[in-house]
């Protein structure tokens, strides 16, 4: 082989190897800045996580009169613990898990909000139900005590039902209804609110008739009803309704339906509307609602 033949071969192979040298330089710079850029992100994921679990303590901190909402807030602040441990615990390389982690923080938020939007709902009601007991108390102190002997006796019977016993509705939907009782979307027809409710189940509850009052209020805080002078008993006070059913619970689940009529001549407000269900001086149920223009 002649000197000429082996410096062009020395040459190829010195470019080759300066060619890979370069290829490698270059993807290890893109490698190191892609694992830079993941750590940031990893960074801010973690601060968002962090920040979610303060809000979760802060909505603990709160007497939330609500067991089962209570018990959801408790398993959603756990299940955000675990996995911010497990984003601390997970390499800044690991993109895929890093995005898995990302969308698990939008659903956790999503569910968040849910719970908020509950929590207010109860707050708002239990503020105005305050409110509205101080006002009928103050009215109706002669009458409370001529009955003290009456309400001593109720008041004893009222603690020995046990929250494990009290009834709780699970949901309830709305139906608009026209002059004929029919079915109707269109707000300017309606003459009747029709609310299908379901009652769990609850085997500990002593069967037999009970007594349902529902107070429906409208968006500006007035109470839907023929007549303000029927009243119920509820924390120690009497408070109107709107209407009241007598049913006959099992301890199985029980599917009901009742029925708002709206006064002659007056139409459906925009805004929310609210439905609240007691039995056994219980609040056992509220749901707001917006019947759609």
């Amino acid at each position: 082989m002649s000197k000429k033949i082996a410096w062009v071969i020395v040459v190829l192979l010195l470019a080759a190897i300066g060619g890979l040298a370069y290829l490698y330089w270059n993807q290890r710079t893109e490698l190191t800045e892609l694992v830079e850029q993941m750590t940031i992100e990893k960074e801010e994921l973690q601060e968002e996580y962090e920040d979610l679990a303060i809000q979760f303590d802060g909505y603990q901190q709160m007497d939330i009169k609500n067991d089962s909402l209570q018990d959801l807030l408790s398993r959603e602040q756990q299940r955000v613990q675990d996995l911010l441990e497990e984003l601390r615990q997970t390499k800044a390389s690991n993109a895929r898990r890093i995005a898995e982690l990302k969308k698990e923080l939008a659903t956790v938020r999503a569910v968040m909000k849910d719970y908020v939007r509950q929590i207010d709902s109860l707050n708002a009601t239990n503020a105005r139900l305050t409110e509205e007991n101080q006002i009928v108390r103050r009215e109706n102190q002669q009458v409370k005590e001529q009955n003290s002997q009456l309400s001593t006796i109720n008041s004893q019977l009222t603690e020995t039902v046990t929250r494990a016993s009290m009834l709780e509705i699970t949901s309830c939907t709305l139906s608009m209804l026209n002059k004929n009782d029919k079915k109707t979307k269109m707000a300017s027809n309606v003459r009747k609110f029709q609310f299908d409710y379901v009652i769990a189940k609850n085997i500990t509850c002593t069967p037999g008739m009970k007594n349902l009052y529902v107070r429906v209020m409208d968006p500006q805080g007035n109470l839907m009803a023929e007549s303000e002078t029927k009243v119920f008993e509820f924390e120690s006070g009497e408070i109107p309704y709107s209407m009241m059913q007598q049913i006959e619970y099992s301890g199985e689940a029980y599917n009901g339906t009742c029925f708002c009529a709206l006064a002659d001549k007056e139409e459906v407000l925009k805004g929310f509307y609210t439905i609240d269900f007691f039995c056994d001086g219980n609040l056992i149920g509220s749901f707001p609602f917006q019947p759609k223009k």
